[in-house]
């Protein structure tokens, strides 16, 4: 036996045993309309996310390990900065209910500097997608959507080249990027400057490669569709939405949607690209603002500690404990995203995705996060529930070398030795462009999308397919 699946089968049985006496009362109390159609049983289980809000529940929440010392990855990020390896970055790092660090690095623009502090304006990216799965959920707690509630009752022209597709595709299927067609369809056309609406009748000619529902492919314009629905259920533009129930219940004051909206900021971070040896700003480009649910937020690493703290559990007030189990519960595999960076391929056991988020094993722990890129903007958050820690890093440039601290901190959490993970991050992390796909695309044939699809491991249908029946 391997030592990553030593790891992943002690992982699993801990979680198994340790924790059986919660999930039952737990599985028995959701109704089919708090509870996502497709999840299924894993190492992931939504009672740690229960344990956190309600202590005591059954996760065993232990501190840091001997050596964490927030001071050594503020060292780390600002080494990055006067070694002029990036322009600037902001770090948050959460643990226990406390802000622990907050704090900007460098400059928000090469040509005209301003020091990045704590609400300086960052474009979130992906990262944006959690904001549109959590307002989706309050709204199914409130009882105003269901998660099997189909995208075609707010979206009545919606078409794919089935016809049935769109009668099956869900709430829960957009969120969990299980729509059925190929990987960021049509991402290339929207930068481009094809409009959104454009692009989703586009999906009507697009080769469908399973059934909504039963295989995973990461999407920024179908994911988008959450917006309509959003917008049909409540009446309001899906921007207020968001802004209502979560930025300004949450405090996050420097949090906004599209364009105008980091323009209008106080101070913002520019987005930098390589030139020659060193870098240059750019105008932000507004293409992926136009898909706001995939990619529209902008906010600050002050902004970013209060989401931290609400996705941990700490905002009982806004996001309840069994909200937050939900969308931190995988509904699908993932096993691409075992690959990648240096991190992902030496720490990584297992992948998952929620709703708005992924979902890791991590050396043996579980690990709520996600990624985001976009034209000169990167960034990522994480949730590590049995340490109480979380973590986010933004930065203004193309570089992948942020990404190191991540895992530099997370193995200081849990203990182990971290590997140079700053100096050897040269991989694409999660951005909004290409995709890593496990294979050639491939048209799943109509006869074959008629019955129950299967994953083709040889054939390229990459093989992340939901252990939920066709609906």
């Amino acid at each position: 036996m391997t030592k990553a699946r030593r790891r992943s089968t002690a992982f699993m049985l801990s979680c198994q045993t340790g924790l059986v006496a919660l999930l039952l009362p737990l599985a028995a109390g959701l109704s089919a309309q708090q509870q996502p159609p497709g999840a299924y049983g894993s190492v992931y289980s939504p009672r740690a996310t229960m344990a956190r809000v309600y202590p005591g529940g059954g996760l065993r929440v232990m501190p840091p390990a001997t050596g964490f010392d927030v001071r050594e990855f503020e060292a780390q990020a600002q080494s990055l900065v006067t070694t002029q390896k990036i322009p600037g970055l902001a770090m948050a790092i959460v643990q226990g209910g406390q802000v622990l660090s907050a704090r900007g690095y460098g400059v928000t623009d090469v040509h005209q500097p301003e020091m990045i502090d704590a609400h300086t304006v960052f474009r979130l990216a992906s990262l944006s997608k959690s904001f549109a799965s959590t307002v989706t959920g309050m709204m199914v707690a409130e009882g105003s959507l269901r998660w099997d509630t189909r995208v075609i009752d707010y979206y009545p022209t919606l078409q794919f080249s089935h016809p049935d597709a769109a009668w099956r595709l869900s709430v829960a299927d957009v969120l969990s990027h299980r729509v059925g067609v190929s990987h960021n369809a049509f991402d290339r056309d929207l930068e481009r400057d094809q409009d959104y609406y454009t692009l989703v009748r586009k999906l009507a000619d697009t080769p469908m490669q399973c059934w909504p529902g039963e295989c995973y492919a990461y999407q920024n314009i179908a994911y988008s569709l959450i917006g309509d629905v959003i917008t049909g259920a409540s009446g309001q533009p899906f921007e207020e939405v968001v802004a209502r129930r979560l930025f300004k219940p949450l405090g996050m004051h420097d949090a906004s949607y599209g364009l105008e909206g980091i323009a209008a900021s106080k101070r913002w971070a520019k987005p930098h690209v390589h030139a020659g040896r060193g870098w240059t700003s750019l105008h932000p480009k507004p293409n992926y603002y136009w898909v706001a649910p995939a990619a529209g937020v902008n906010a600050s690493i002050s902004d970013m500690t209060q989401w931290l703290l609400a996705q941990s559990g700490y905002r009982p007030d806004v996001l309840s404990g069994s909200l937050l189990a939900t969308l931190h519960s995988p509904l699908i595999d993932t096993p691409s995203e075992l690959r990648g960076s240096k991190w992902r391929r030496d720490r990584l056991n297992s992948a998952g995705y929620g709703l708005g988020w992924r979902i890791f094993d991590y050396a043996g722990h579980r690990l709520v996060y996600h990624g985001g890129a976009v034209q000169g903007y990167r960034g990522v958050i994480a949730l590590m529930p049995e340490r109480d820690l979380g973590v986010v890093v933004l930065w203004n440039s193309t570089s992948s070398a942020p990404s190191g601290l991540l895992p530099a901190i997370l193995d200081r959490a849990i203990g182990i030795h971290p590997q140079p993970w700053i100096e050897s991050e040269s991989d694409p992390e999660e951005g909004l462009y290409a995709q890593r796909p496990s294979g050639p695309s491939v048209a799943v044939p109509q006869a074959q999308v008629q019955g129950q699809t299967q994953a083709n491991d040889g054939a390229g249908v990459e093989a992340s397919v939901s252990n939920a029946n066709p609906h």
